[in-house]
């Protein structure tokens, strides 16, 4: 089974949903940049994010979203329209670490909390 969203509206237009799944596009990401693992992961979710954002959007319209952390991933680029055309990339895409605490890829550590 391929991507895909689903944009839903209810309570009479004040409730958007909208959700997705976007393996194939991730995994594309991920084989163009080789990225390592929690490289992969966070660029996976600003690129399925930035789509979620593009997709609001009306007519020819793009979304670019920049994530500077600090951390060593360095940059994280995305960006996409309304037809769900996506491209992205991350400064070092050769960063992983070991799981956390929680059993999970420690994407916030490779990303960072400083800057914007």
């Amino acid at each position: 089974m391929g991507d895909y969203f689903i944009k839903a509206l209810a309570c009479d237009g004040n409730l958007r949903v909208i959700t997705s799944v976007t393996t194939e596009t991730v995994n594309e990401a991920q084989k163009r940049h080789q990225t390592w693992p929690t490289a992969t992961a966070a660029l996976g979710r600003t690129i399925t994010a930035t789509m979620m954002m593009a997709a609001q959007e009306k007519g020819d319209e793009k979304v670019t979203v920049t994530i500077q952390g600090g951390g060593p991933i360095g940059a994280i680029v995305a960006d996409a329209d309304t037809n769900g055309r996506v491209r992205g990339y991350v400064t070092n895409p050769q960063v992983h670490f070991e799981l956390n605490a929680h059993g999970k890829l420690d994407v916030a550590r490779a990303v960072g909390n400083n800057g914007f």
